[in-house]
């Protein structure tokens, strides 16, 4: 335990007490309200919150973020409770995760905005756009994931997806869609490998630059 609690600390800092409350709300309510598996009560600091903090290396300073598909709150939550100077919108397009989000938001007093939507909708890209980071975990193929998540991002901003072994090939597969959606130099990371025995896979894609002048009214 004592060992957990110097990992927990090193990975959230002074939201160590924050995360070790939203670990209590998971286990007390995780599974009856359908947001885990009964499996996956035992394995929710390894597999789930240190996985999803982890990534908070990939993250600029005070970056605008969105989580896309938040359902639990991962990796939102996590990377909210690290990282207090990010600005983080939590993506979800079921209610009953959203009415999740909110409470959990609430009770650990975050600074965090839930918006009920799907990335894919206009008025979510519409009122959502231009942000610095997109995050997604266990969503979508690469493909498709690029296809919803780049058009939230500005110009140079990234899309970090949470990843396993395959993220390597899932790059040369959907290399084509990847770039078909803006998506430029994506790199298969590895993240959180001083408080993880596995450290976290992540895919960065980058967001093209617009061209120089195309935005320019013509003389």
């Amino acid at each position: 335990m004592e060992l957990m609690t110097d990992v927990v600390s090193q990975a959230f800092g002074a939201g160590s007490d924050q995360a070790t409350r939203f670990v209590e709300l998971l286990t007390v309510h995780g599974v009856e309200r359908g947001l885990i598996g009964p499996r996956e009560v035992d394995r929710l600091w390894d597999r789930h919150v240190l996985n999803s903090v982890a990534i908070a290396e990939c993250v600029p300073d005070g970056a605008t973020v969105i989580d896309v598909g938040s359902g639990a709150g991962f990796p939102g939550i996590p990377l909210a409770i690290a990282r207090p100077d990010l600005d983080v919108v939590l993506l979800e397009p079921m209610a009953r995760r959203v009415a999740w989000l909110e409470e959990v938001v609430t009770k650990l007093d975050l600074d965090v905005t839930v918006v009920r939507g799907r990335a894919e909708e206009k008025e979510v890209r519409r009122t959502l756009a231009n942000r610095d980071v997109v995050t997604a975990r266990a969503v979508a193929p690469m493909g498709k994931l690029a296809g919803w998540c780049l058009p939230l991002l500005r110009g140079g901003g990234r899309m970090v997806a949470l990843k396993g072994s395959s993220a390597a090939e899932e790059i040369e597969r959907d290399r084509t869609e990847i770039a078909r959606a803006g998506g430029v130099d994506p790199e298969v990371r590895t993240c959180g490998g001083e408080f993880l025995d596995e450290p976290t896979t992540v895919v960065v894609v980058r967001r093209a630059e617009p061209a120089a002048g195309r935005n320019r009214k013509r003389r």
